[in-house]
C-alpha cells in the first residue's frame, strides 16, 4: 500500500493572479535546498482516516494556523517516491513569518550521538502561480494547475 498524505493548498486572490502558500522544510538537511524542495503544507495519513481531517490536522501542526473555511477538493497526485498526495484548496491570507510548526528530532550530526530539535518547517512564504511551481516538489505542480482552473486563476 503506499503512503497517503493530505494537504491544504492555500491561495489568495491578487489583482495580478493567484499567489500560494508554500513551506519549505525545516533542518540541516534542507537548508541549501531550493528549487522542488518546497510543499504544500501537507502529512501523512493512515488509510482509514479521512483525507480532509488529515490536511485540515497537518496545516494546523506546520503552519500553527486552524482552518474552518470551507475546503475546495483538488483531487491527488502521485509523486515520484510513490507517495499519493491528497489535496484540498482554501482561500486564506495569512502572515507567513507567524507560522509556527511542530518540530521533530534527529541525531545531528550524522553518527554524533546527539540529538537535535528542528521546525517540521523551517520557513513559509506566498508565490506567484508561476513561480510557485518552480518551487514546488515537480510531483505536485499538477494540484497548482488544477487549482488555478478550479478558481479562475493565471493558470
Amino acid at each position: 500500500m503506499p503512503l497517503m498524505s493530505a494537504g491544504i493548498i492555500a491561495y489568495r486572490t491578487r489583482p495580478s493572479g493567484i499567489e500560494i502558500l508554500l513551506v519549505h522544510p525545516g533542518g540541516p538537511f534542507w537548508r541549501n535546498k531550493d528549487l522542488g524542495a518546497w510543499s504544500i503544507p501537507k502529512g501523512e495519513y493512515p488509510e482509514r482516516q479521512d483525507a480532509e481531517a488529515a490536511a485540515r490536522r497537518e496545516f494546523a501542526e506546520e503552519v500553527g494556523f486552524e482552518l474552518t473555511v470551507p475546503l475546495i477538493e483538488v483531487g491527488q497526485v502521485k509523486q515520484r517516491g510513490g507517495k499519493i498526495v491528497t489535496a484540498f484548496a482554501a482561500e486564506i491570507d495569512i502572515d507567513p513569518r507567524s507560522i509556527s510548526s511542530n518540530m521533530f528530532e534527529i541525531e545531528w550530526p550524522p553518527h554524533s550521538g546527539k540529538r537535535q530539535s528542528f521546525p517540521e518547517v523551517g520557513r513559509a512564504e506566498w508565490f506567484t502561480l508561476d513561480a510557485a511551481r518552480e518551487k514546488i516538489n515537480q510531483g505536485q505542480r499538477p494540484l497548482l494547475d488544477r487549482l488555478a482552473r478550479l478558481v479562475g486563476g493565471d493558470g
